[in-house]
């Protein structure tokens, strides 16, 4: 494919986007997502970011996507350019990025590579654009990121990204990094030490919400916005739990209902807990009566009932997606999931009052004291369900988040993952839609999360040698990368360190 057939993809599809924003400003950057755009702009928090730098006064961003297919932008010798005006990401003087979780990482070191920007911070030089890092993953584990960052902003970075754009209009980088290793909510690597605790935004700054629709998405021409942000929940698997960041964090219906365009004919509610909203009805009633198609990015089955899945059918619903997180009602009850088996039945009895096609759980395997009876009890507690109505399950292995009572929790190993898998479709034999997600890279996933700077070297080191399962066990175990610490058990204590399960 030639250059300008690239560039001609890109053209069309800002030509099909309502809200992109254009402006001639002091300072340019380039703003990163390491997924293709279909995801990027999907990404509540990347659309965010993207109208608060356009806000600011001397600022203004573009933004950059990694491509569908690079092996054509290797080909062609096409560096990774912008929507706005097809620049190079490698002419900016910042270049900020995005991300969302673990397996990004090889997205991002593509985008600088095929930009010509050295992956590791210690062998870029002035001339190199400035490498800003935020996203999701920084309420997590960012370490990883350290060898590639100039700048880590964590967690929420509607104000911070304001202080470092009134900074970055007048400092040369080695003032402008000096300074910010010191600004809570930021890391520098070298500078800063110890991380620090992860940043909030004033509760003015919410709610969060769409920049540009747009049809080339996952969620396609959806208006999104979250009318909380936080959990009042305490999952102990779950970052955004109540202690993160002081809990959840409510915003009126009024004023969600003030930021919906009258163009949106399709609207998603996004947060952690929004079914927890003590007003969500208000919210989802007003949407559903204007005649627009609503979507509820957490579905919690506690809170469901007939007068709220039945606003949901009328507002475009097919599927009732909820999540269990837990192979039995005891399995849940460890990790104070508070889910029960009631709630999931009740769940299915409303797909079938309400004519909905299927009702869909979200379920995790490999969780701190589960055994294969806890499988032969998801057996047979998904075919009670299936008898009420269509089930299918969606099944990811559990993998251990840092910052959460879980951190440090073993990978329960690759084969005895697939082994429950395999349990789990002969139990249900065809009666139960079943789609697991892989254990492989479940297991990159923990290693990267567990991990510090050696499991982002490791990370290039796999990008580089092919991306391949084999090439990243390779790179962990050349970098003896380890996860941080020992392994907590479901009562709170802890036993002693343990090497992760190599596959």
């Amino acid at each position: 494919m030639s250059v300008w057939n690239l560039i001609s993809q890109i053209r069309e599809r800002v030509r099909e986007e309502e809200g992109t924003l254009y402006k001639q400003a002091s300072l340019r950057v380039a703003l990163c997502y390491p997924s293709p755009y279909s995801i990027g702009m999907s990404s509540l928090g990347y659309q965010t970011m993207y109208r608060e730098i356009h806000l600011h006064r001397g600022a203004a961003a573009e933004r950059a996507f990694l491509p569908e297919d690079t092996e054509e932008y290797r080909k062609s010798r096409t560096a990774v350019f912008t929507c706005e005006t097809e620049t190079p990401i490698s002419n900016f003087p910042v270049v900020a990025f995005s991300v969302s979780y673990e397996l990004e990482i090889p997205g991002f070191l593509e985008m600088l590579d095929l930009s010509g920007i050295p992956a590791l911070a210690r062998e870029r030089t002035p001339e190199h654009p400035l490498i800003l890092i935020g996203g999701p993953l920084t309420n997590s584990n960012p370490v990883p990121l350290s060898p590639f960052a100039d700048l880590i902003i964590l967690g929420e970075a509607e104000e911070l990204i304001h202080n470092f754009l009134d900074a970055a209009l007048t400092a040369k980088p080695a003032e402008l990094l000096s300074c910010f290793a010191r600004v809570p909510g930021c890391y520098v690597p070298g500078l800063s030490g110890t991380l620090p605790p992860i940043a909030r935004a004033g509760d003015d700054r919410l709610p969060a919400r769409s920049q540009i629709l747009t049809k080339n998405t996952v969620l396609s021409a959806m208006f999104l916005i979250e009318p909380e942000r936080g959990c009042s929940r305490g999952c102990t698997y779950c970052v955004m739990r109540r202690t993160t960041n002081g809990g959840m964090r409510l915003v009126s219906p009024e004023r969600v209902l003030s930021y919906v365009p009258a163009e949106a004919r399709r609207v998603g509610l996004v947060g952690a807990a929004v079914t927890d909203h003590p007003r969500i009805k208000e919210v989802v009633h007003a949407i559903v009566g204007s005649g627009r198609e609503v979507g509820i990015s957490s579905l919690r089955a506690d809170r469901l009932d007939g007068e709220l899945v039945g606003l949901l059918a009328r507002g475009g619903y097919r599927t009732l997606t909820t999540a269990s997180d837990g192979a039995s009602e005891r399995v849940r009850n460890l990790v104070d999931r508070k889910t029960t088996e009631e709630h999931l039945i009740r769940a299915a009895r409303l797909v079938r009052m309400h004519k909905l096609q299927r009702l869909k759980l979200y379920e995790m395997v490999g969780l701190p004291g589960e055994t294969a009876e806890d499988i032969d009890e998801l057996v047979r507690f998904s075919l009670e369900v299936a008898r009420i109505a269509p089930l299918s399950l969606s099944v990811s292995p559990f993998v251990a988040k840092r910052n959460t009572p879980l951190d440090g929790a073993p990978f329960e190993g690759v084969r005895s993952i697939e082994a429950k898998m395999t349990r789990l479709r002969a139990g249900l034999k065809g009666r139960v839609e079943v789609r697991p997600s892989s254990a492989r890279w479940a297991w990159v996933e923990y290693m990267l999360s567990q991990g510090g700077e050696a499991a982002g070297l490791a990370a290039m080191d796999a990008w580089r040698n092919g991306g391949s399962f084999a090439a990243w066990k390779r790179a962990f175990k050349n970098r003896d990368v380890k996860p941080f610490r020992a392994r907590p058990v479901p009562d709170g204590r802890r036993n002693a360190p343990t090497i992760p399960f190599m596959p």
